[in-house]
């Protein structure tokens, strides 16, 4: 065959081939067993198909079903099955774009006939015959003109409009399953009965073509894919529990908040929700004042002029609100006047814009007065109302919206001080989501993304600089190519909730680039001028989506310290309407919130109604109490009652309370 090469195995054992070695050949030398197991293979860390024919030395990794790529494999070919199945069965329908996703996989169609959850079973059946053929997947090399012409004859103008978008030598890579093939960089799995029939379709969504509004709109088709039925089980249960825990719904139930069509991606909150937040609020404010934050407050309006000079406007305008103020604008003059004055309004008219974010605004802040190497570090904090832009489409519940309050911090220290910084927060971040129950917490190293702030020598020293300071704090942490802010890498903090999901929550961000655009600056011990370095921070990243994750993680029943009511005190007939409004006021001077419900109503029904509103602690009180001096405890959850000393009973809530 020719030349040697040299290939090296994951244990480190070397093997040599013959040159055009395929990755099938590589797995059937090793073993019978694996030669079947085998999916693709792992070249130099790329995931590439079991027909890749090697012609260097190259280190390889046999992909088989166990292996943590096998799932996007899995569902990148089931995309591939959905979108035969659909032409097989609707043949006028065009295919566009169908990658793997998060638990599962998505296509988008283009077809006159609206497609419902009624055909899920029929396609779904036919995507099992796909199955049941067992069809090798192969792959093509075309020339551009020739797979443009393919599609256009074909009808499929998706396709062929997305290829005279490639360059005119670029070559075009196609896979086949038997007849049917599709535009596909790969890789694929060896053939359609790999996949096995652990699928199911789950919903049905609109989507534009290259997400453009004014195009055609698509019918897209979701689907989810696991190894096996037990997994795809457990993947559906999954899914039960959460829409149990659904925030919206439970909002809904528990009167915390709502949303309406008027102030889209916007929260109104009720009294209950409003008392939760504050909460929240009220407990970060604490652990910040301990930690020798200063807490300040920056305005909501900002010219556009800070916003170029930050780089936000060049990266960020799409997502910013903007208003554009006349600022020759007389206010006592009329509308017919006024319009008669300004006869070049446009030369006039000045481009403000809605925060999207604190960090401008805090350089600000440190930039008055001068700042020496003494008042270092400098700890800003803000609640920073922010507003930035999210597609209708995008918006969800509590959980993505476009109005909302940030818990942001920012750090001015010395390169010097960052290990130190890095430590403290760690420790202080780590604290707090313990406080709110979360112990499964892992961290993601986000390097820098493609549009960027800042110079290539910048981003190695800050990226550098993270990566010392995280090593140094003892946070192991994987690696997050390309996701870094626009003006500094950054670590990802995500929790791990009670059924499994993971939500990625806190940021800190190490940032050389806008001290340099905005011109902050402290003096150092020789008298010269320098450039702080600007650690940005977040702990819960934005109050609303928090509070929405711990509504989710806790199904509504919020831990007793953090419930908005604590304690409900009902009475079993108007005797004890007395003696019930004494508990209540001892209850307010400990400090615990309770309401009472001296409501003419059978107590069975009251109990009923504030289990469903999932108040912790219920006392019940009638006469024999009264005259007592005690309470009948129910806990949310038991199905016993206590009858307890009131004081006793006060004690125990009260130290419940605290955390």
């Amino acid at each position: 065959m020719g030349n040697n090469i040299t290939i090296t195995l994951p244990n480190g054992e070397q093997k040599i081939f013959d040159t055009g070695t395929t990755g099938a050949d590589i797995a059937a030398s090793i073993g019978a067993g694996l030669a079947k197991a085998a999916l693709a293979i792992k070249v130099d860390g790329v995931v590439m198909d079991l027909l890749h024919a090697f012609h260097h030395d190259s280190a390889i990794e046999i992909i088989t079903l166990q292996s943590p790529e096998a799932l996007e494999l899995l569902r990148h070919d089931c995309a591939h099955i959905l979108a035969e199945a659909v032409q097989e069965l609707y043949p006028n329908t065009q295919i566009t774009f169908g990658p793997a996703i998060e638990d599962g996989f998505y296509y988008d169609f283009f077809r006159d006939t609206p497609f419902s959850s009624d055909d899920f079973e029929k396609i779904e059946q036919k995507m099992r015959d796909i199955v049941d053929r067992d069809t090798p997947f192969t792959r093509e090399i075309w020339q551009r003109d020739e797979a443009i012409k393919y599609f256009t004859n074909k009808g499929e103008i998706f396709k062929a409009e997305h290829i005279q978008s490639l360059p005119i030598d670029a070559n075009i890579s196609i896979y086949r399953q038997g007849e049917w093939l599709d535009l596909c960089r790969g890789p694929h799995l060896p053939s359609t009965g790999k996949i096995g029939k652990s699928f199911k379709l789950m919903k049905l969504a609109g989507a534009y073509w290259k997400g453009d509004a004014t195009g055609p709109q698509l019918q897209r088709l979701y689907g989810t894919c696991w190894r096996n039925d037990k997994e795809l089980k457990a993947h559906l249960l999954r899914l039960e529990e959460a829409a149990a825990r659904d925030h919206r719904k439970l909002g809904k139930q528990l009167d915390l908040f709502h949303m309406q069509e008027e102030a889209i991606g916007s929260i109104f909150w009720h009294p209950r929700g409003w008392k939760l937040y504050q909460l929240v609020e009220q407990y970060m404010r604490m652990r910040l004042d301990y930690c020798d934050y200063k807490e300040v407050k920056t305005p909501q309006l900002v010219d556009r002029k800070l916003w170029e000079q930050s780089g936000h406007w060049e990266k960020f305008r799409k997502n910013m609100f903007v208003a554009e103020v006349d600022e020759n604008l007389d206010p006592d003059a009329d509308e017919g006047e006024e319009q008669t004055k300004n006869t070049d309004v446009a030369k006039n008219l000045r481009a403000m814009a809605l925060k999207p974010m604190n960090c401008p605004g805090h350089v600000q802040i440190f930039k008055q007065g001068i700042k020496s190497y003494r008042d270092l570090p400098l700890r800003f904090a803000e609640f920073g109302s922010c507003h930035r832009y999210e597609p209708s489409g995008a918006l969800h519940g509590m959980m993505r919206v476009r109005a909302f309050t940030q818990d942001d911090g920012h750090i001015f220290c010395t390169e010097e001080q960052i290990i130190d910084e890095t430590k403290e927060f760690f420790t202080l971040l780590i604290s707090i989501y313990n406080d709110f129950g979360f112990e499964d917490i892992k961290v993601k190293f986000s390097d820098r993304p493609k549009v960027r702030a800042g110079s290539d020598e910048t981003w190695d020293k800050a990226e550098q600089a993270l990566r010392e300071a995280s090593i140094a704090a003892g946070l192991p942490f994987e690696l997050n190519p390309g996701e870094g802010a626009f003006y500094g890498p950054k670590l990802e903090f995500v929790l791990r909730d009670a059924i499994g999901r993971d939500w990625q929550c806190g940021t800190w961000q190490v940032d050389f680039v806008l001290p340099e655009r905005l011109g902050a600056q402290y003096i150092a011990p020789d008298g010269s001028k320098r450039r702080p370095v600007m650690l940005h921070r977040a702990i819960l990243g934005s109050f609303e989506r928090f509070i929405g994750i711990l509504i989710e993680n806790y199904t509504g029943k919020l831990p007793f310290w953090l419930n908005p009511e604590q304690i409900v005190i009902a009475t079993i007939t108007s005797d004890a309407d007395e003696y019930a409004t004494n508990i209540l006021k001892e209850c307010q001077k400990l400090g615990l919130r309770a309401r009472l419900d001296i409501r003419n109503e059978k107590i069975n029904l009251k109990i009923r109604e504030h289990s469903t509103n999932k108040i912790p602690v219920l006392m019940v009180v009638g006469m024999r109490e009264a005259e007592n001096k005690t309470v009948a405890l129910r806990h949310l959850g038991g199905k016993e009652q206590e009858i307890i000393d009131l004081d006793a009973a006060l004690q125990m809530l009260a130290d419940r309370a605290k955390m």
